[in-house]
């Protein structure tokens, strides 16, 4: 194989990787709405007055 297709090949793998760590911990994030919502409610609230 040439340099480059190698290179490719392992540019390709990382970026698949990446990208499958990165949906892996957005489905397995335990963040809560509410919690979330709760703390920019001040904020909203500030911004509208």
């Amino acid at each position: 194989m040439k340099f480059e297709t190698v290179m490719l090949h392992s540019l390709f793998g990382a970026c698949l990787l990446v990208c499958a760590l990165t949906l892996g911990a957005m489905l397995t994030a335990k963040a809560s709405v509410s919690n979330v919502a709760a703390t920019q409610t001040p904020a909203v609230v500030a911004a509208s007055n």
